[in-house]
């Protein structure tokens, strides 16, 4: 009897010092609907419409203005997120939020961002097409303004828990240059 049991506390030792656990990765779409679904060990890379989703809500969070402090801050927190360290995108980012910084701007107007297009021109180029819409703090329409940018990424996948809480995707904005369409 001591025999099975000393056998049966082994097996559970064992069994319980393997690991069983294998992530599993679920893509869900904005009415949460799965759209993909697959082992992460099979994703060696973002494809292009997951890169292209990162994009488009990139420039949403770097060009929104609003009068919540706490979601400005927090696209902010996601722009930076998102760009290499010391690259041409982290200098002309900042640099820009220097020149016209959201929360003085949105002391007296809001800008919402429409992104209409977000197209390949290279494996890690894309240029993205958008409309601004700037209001007053009454809601009334300023301007409406046609944007172009080209911005090129590099991928790094997440190396620990914290990175892949930030950005999942391990895509990084490496250059950024943009114009207003006239």
């Amino acid at each position: 009897m001591a025999v099975i049991a000393l056998i049966a506390t082994a097996g559970v030792v064992w069994l319980s010092a393997r690991s069983r656990v294998v992530p599993f990765v679920v893509l869900i779409d904005s009415l949460g609907r799965p759209v993909v679904s697959g082992l992460a060990e099979q994703a060696s890379e973002a494809d292009d419409r997951l890169k292209r989703a990162e994009i488009l809500s990139w420039v949403e969070n770097l060009r929104l203005v609003t009068g919540d402090a706490v979601a400005q801050r927090k696209a902010i927190d996601r722009v930076y997120a998102h760009i290499a360290s010391g690259s041409e995108a982290q200098t002309f980012v900042s640099e820009f939020y220097r020149s016209d910084p959201p929360f003085k701007r949105a002391q007296t107007d809001t800008v919402s961002v429409d992104v209409k297009s977000v197209l390949p021109t290279s494996d890690r180029t894309y240029e993205v097409d958008w409309i601004e819409t700037s209001r007053d703090l009454y809601g009334t329409v300023k301007s409406s303004d046609h944007w172009k940018g080209s911005f090129s990424i590099a991928l790094n996948p997440p190396s620990d828990e914290h990175l892949a809480r930030i950005n999942p995707l391990g895509i990084y904005v490496t250059q950024v240059s943009w114009t207003k369409v006239l």
